[in-house]
């Protein structure tokens, strides 16, 4: 029996320029290039499908959006497979960095040729509509052998995450970067276990970065997602130098709100009214994490 593969819907194609300007060297430290599939194949095992989201599309987006830099995220989709990053990267002119996806066949020459490609970190999902918990025996392997080579480790968590593995969290010997505030919904307020428990970390444990990202995600009120601002605040004022922001575009597994990516950079001014707080968030953060050249 042939298994299902989901479809995910496609990007807002009418990108909205934003009336916020963002400030030289601007960061996209969330985002992921998907494709195209009949050159950069997507898993046979993957949860879902993407529509083609490719390089040449994201660049348009970026020059809408006044980026400048990205850290593209290869998502499950393309499996282990990280050669649509390593090629977009080598394209870039040192603007991009990379997060990569991997399993336990990578030796550490492996994560080494990462290195020099311009990837600084690997991701692994905890989500449990992307699959759950992965092996955490390779987990924990794979922190081994990038530890050397100062990368971090993403961890894309349910809120729920946070206070099941908070054990973890403490002890991990690397850099850990959680997406999407993690994932907290607004709904349930600032008070909520998890967030309480995501500030705690970020104020106590100085390996712990967030990414203020993900909006659309957490939000219970829909478009212009501005029930997010006081989550990504709080995240701020508890450490504002281990903050990261993105768009997620082109925002995979959205099933409710697809967002203008507009729309989300001018959530900044927002999130961070002071344009110091704004350069060291957008600009001096991700700099400092991932050490871009252009």
């Amino acid at each position: 029996m042939t298994r299902e593969i989901p479809t995910c819907r496609p990007p807002d194609p009418n990108t909205r320029k934003p009336k916020y300007q963002p400030p030289p060297g601007a960061c996209d430290a969330h985002c992921h290039i998907f494709g195209p599939g009949d050159k950069y194949p997507y898993a046979p095992n993957r949860s879902y499908t993407p529509p083609d989201a490719p390089l040449e599309r994201f660049k348009e987006l970026q020059s809408i959006l006044g980026l400048e830099r990205a850290v593209l995220v290869n998502a499950s989709c393309h499996g282990s497979d990280n050669t649509v990053i390593v090629d977009a990267i080598a394209q870039s002119g040192g603007r991009y960095r990379g997060v990569a996806n991997s399993d336990d066949s990578f030796t550490e020459k492996d994560f080494e040729r990462l290195h020099e490609a311009g990837f600084r970190g690997v991701r692994f999902n905890f989500v449990k509509h992307l699959g759950g918990m992965p092996d955490m025996g390779e987990f924990h392997r794979t922190i081994e052998k990038i530890k050397p080579l100062g990368w971090h480790v993403d961890l894309h968590f349910d809120a729920s995450d946070i206070v099941e593995h908070a054990r973890l969290l403490d002890s991990l010997p690397v850099p850990f970067l959680i997406d999407h505030m993690g994932r907290v919904p607004t709904k349930n307020g600032l008070e909520q276990e998890p967030f309480k428990r995501l500030l705690d970390l970020l104020r106590n444990n100085e390996r712990c970065w967030v990414k203020i990202s993900g909006a659309e995600r957490i939000s219970s009120e829909g478009p212009p997602f501005t029930d997010a601002v006081p989550f990504a605040q709080a995240l701020i004022e508890a450490a504002p130098d281990r903050i990261l922001w993105g768009t997620d575009w082109p925002h995979p597994n959205i099933t409710r709100y697809m967002p203008n990516d507009g729309d989300l950079v001018d959530l900044i001014p927002l999130m961070m009214p002071d344009p110091a707080m704004q350069k060291r968030i957008l600009v001096d953060n991700p700099h400092r994490l991932y050490g871009f050249t252009g």
